[in-house]
């Protein structure tokens, strides 16, 4: 896999006109898309969606599943149907169990969200949880693994310590990433765009690094060649 393949574009944006805009503006830049709640609730987001896997992108369905395992098990088969080549859902046994299920006959692959990039230890205190964030993720990573779930959300700051758990086959794909110099956001573990794929990141997630700057395929194109130096 190229480099620049394993670079995520997330379209964080309010309505598909602006999306198509950004699709269009990076041209052959880019190729893996991510279409979040914000984009895929918006008036054709899905349809946008499908759009896309039509014209050869892949697409990465960034909806969070979480819900009783009946209503979890067919969502996923109906985004399965769809053709995205991504979909997250949050890392609870039964919501990741109940995901497998749903997704079982077709090509979608499942990632697990560990814990928000926007969350500290004190969130997780404030939560209502009894442990810090690095913990919470193994245990998480542990429980997805034994799902068989395809791979893992997470902060590029617990991938030196996932891999391990979890072996090299299994995708870890990472938000939280920022090139260097520019503005972390609600973001609170980051890194740059090489020191995610040093860690061992097999795609990485970035948004508005690219889609806020005024050329966003020369911002996409200068991650790249961050990421090829890893």
């Amino acid at each position: 896999m190229k480099t620049r393949e394993r670079l995520i574009v997330a379209l964080d944006v309010e309505s598909v006109a602006d999306a198509r805009a950004l699709v269009a503006a990076l041209g052959e830049t880019v190729s893996f898309f991510k279409v979040g709640m914000e984009l895929a609730y918006a008036p054709g987001g899905f349809d946008f969606a499908r759009e896309l896997k039509a014209s050869g992108k892949r697409v990465f369905l960034d909806l969070k599943l979480h819900d009783i395992g009946a209503t979890v098990e067919r969502a996923a088969r109906q985004i399965a149907r769809l053709g995205a080549d991504f979909l997250t859902v949050h890392a609870f046994p039964q919501t990741m169990a109940a995901a497998r299920r749903g997704a079982s006959d077709g090509a979608l692959r499942l990632l697990a969200v560990t814990v928000m990039t926007s969350y500290d230890d004190a969130d997780l205190a404030e939560a209502g949880y009894a442990c810090g964030v690095a913990e919470l993720a193994a245990r998480r990573a542990k429980q997805a693994k034994a799902e068989g779930i395809d791979g893992l959300i997470l902060s590029p700051m617990e991938l030196a310590a996932i891999r391990p758990i979890v072996g090299p086959d299994m995708l870890l794909v990472t938000p939280g990433v920022r090139p260097e110099g520019t503005d972390v956001g609600d973001q609170k573990r980051v890194m740059t765009p090489r020191q995610a794929i040093a860690a061992s990141a097999d795609y990485i997630v970035v948004g508005r690094p690219i889609t806020r700057a005024t050329d966003p395929a020369k911002a996409a194109e200068d991650i790249a060649r961050e990421m090829d130096g890893a």
